[in-house]
């Protein structure tokens, strides 16, 4: 089934765009969609013409686009994390998979600051991301999240049913609408498994077996960089026992095992797009689409191959880069369909959120709101930022970088010398091009040093 077919058999359902921000009777309700290792052209509306993604396409053509979103760090339990609270790692502190955020830090979170400060009703589907032991779930009016790191897709009732965790997650938004959607103002934070891979699984992709036919002609090429010669430039010391290759072995080292999983990827995105075609309906049913604003991110990206590489953990656009837009219904029309190209990050969402909310953004919060970007057009807005990468594994060397829309410095604090890194961007946008000995930059390389560690004591 190709991209054109799939479009005509998928319906679309959009509340009508009125309404206006100057004149709102009650409070939004605020709902946030986090997809997992979604990259930033992995939707139709970023330009991929592979993929079919036409309910969500329809809110972000409505809505406001950020054509440079980034994560500070690309790995999910601390980009949810800086999502949260809206702060750096260095300073929420979480940098695994166990660590409990405080209950001091749990009330600086965006949906208790909204609870508390503004009474909403708050609740929290699908994978949480964030410690194990202390869920917050007896703070929340809803709680949809299973005690576990990682949910499987495959849940098996006792008669041996399946019920894939895409649908779970569908039914579960059914459930909070159902008891909270005529109670306004809510806020709901939808976290979908989806497209991340089933780790502990050979068939990695998981997917729902209804979209077993889709993209099956799709002939997507390899990447540029994808060839072992591109492997081969990084140095001895980033290559031994590098765990993103080792997934590179499993997911893309053939030309079949390539194909099938950029098909598979695209399969579970099919899932979360045909979820948001159905929250769509089910608000206007509720007769709420129009005073409900969605926001919709990436937790971060994630290689196709791309320097020989699977995952993400490192600070490359495929891995840095995420998708994100806000669809509101209550924005003034010139507004919809707007593309900013400022520099946007996962930080930014709590303060964005609260500011849709009529709140003031919690001083500890790091991100600004993204509605100065576009309202006041902030001169002072930020032209690069810092990205940080600690978690704690041998086979993921740590890093540190400095990105900006033109250049891009990285540093493998952990490895000799030789693993720092410098890209110009414009002239070589699939970073293949290591100029770091280049004496033409050498000006703007220690330029991009001195940013480092400068930036690096900002965000503590």
């Amino acid at each position: 089934m190709n991209r054109k077919t799939i479009l005509s058999c998928i319906p679309l359902a959009l509340a009508p765009f009125t309404g206006s921000c100057d004149h709102k009777e009650t409070p939004p309700n605020i709902i946030f969609l986090l997809t997992d290792d979604q990259r930033f052209d992995a939707m139709g509306y970023t330009g991929n013409s592979y993929i079919s993604t036409p309910n969500i396409d329809r809110l972000a053509e409505h809505g406001i686009i950020f054509r440079n979103a980034y994560v500070t760090t690309s790995i999910s339990c601390v980009s949810r994390a800086s999502i949260l609270t809206g702060q750096y790692a260095s300073r929420h502190g979480i940098n695994d998979f166990n660590t409990d955020f405080s209950e001091e830090a749990l009330m600086k979170t965006y949906p208790l600051i909204l609870k508390n400060q503004a009474g909403y009703k708050i609740g929290f589907i699908g994978k949480y991301g964030v410690g194990l032991e202390k869920q917050p779930a007896e703070m929340y009016d809803f709680w949809g999240c299973e005690k576990v790191i990682q949910p499987r897709y495959e849940n098996f009732d006792s008669t041996g049913k399946m019920t894939h965790y895409t649908d779970i997650v569908n039914s579960r938004i059914e459930d909070f609408l159902s008891q909270y959607g005529g109670e306004a103002p809510f806020c709901l934070s939808v976290s979908f498994k989806a497209p991340h891979v089933e780790d502990s699984d050979p068939r990695q992709f998981i997917y729902n077996e209804r979209y077993s036919e889709y993209y099956t002609d799709l002939d997507y090429p390899r990447p540029e960089s994808g060839g072992d010669e591109y492997w081969k430039l990084f140095p001895e010391k980033f290559r031994l026992n590098n765990e993103a290759r080792r997934r590179w072995q499993i997911r893309f080292e053939t030309d079949t095992l390539f194909r099938e999983s950029v098909r598979s990827y695209y399969r579970l995105i099919q899932g979360v797009d045909d979820v948001v075609g159905n929250l769509t309906r089910r608000l206007d049913e509720l007769g709420i689409g129009e005073n409900t604003i969605i926001i919709m991110m990436g937790d971060n990206g994630f290689f196709l191959g791309e320097h020989g590489l699977a995952g993400k953990w490192f600070p490359y656009e495929e891995s840095v880069r995420v998708p994100l837009f806000i669809y509101n219904p209550l924005e003034k029309e010139e507004n919809k369909g707007r593309r900013i190209e400022s520099i946007a990050l996962n930080i930014d969402i709590a303060p964005t959120i609260l500011t849709f909310a009529g709140l003031k953004k919690d001083p500890g919060m790091q991100g600004e709101p993204l509605q100065n970007t576009w309202k006041e057009e902030d001169p002072e807005w930020r032209d690069r930022f810092f990205y940080e990468h600690r978690f704690d594994h041998p086979g993921l060397p740590k890093s540190e970088a400095v990105i900006s829309p033109g250049y891009k410095y990285i540093n493998y604090y952990e490895l000799p010398d030789s693993s720092r890194e410098f890209y110009d961007l414009r002239s070589d946008p699939g970073e293949i091009k290591n100029l770091i000995n280049s004496d033409v930059h050498y000006s703007q390389i220690e330029q991009y040093k001195r940013m480092l560690d400068s930036l690096r004591l900002t965000v503590k």
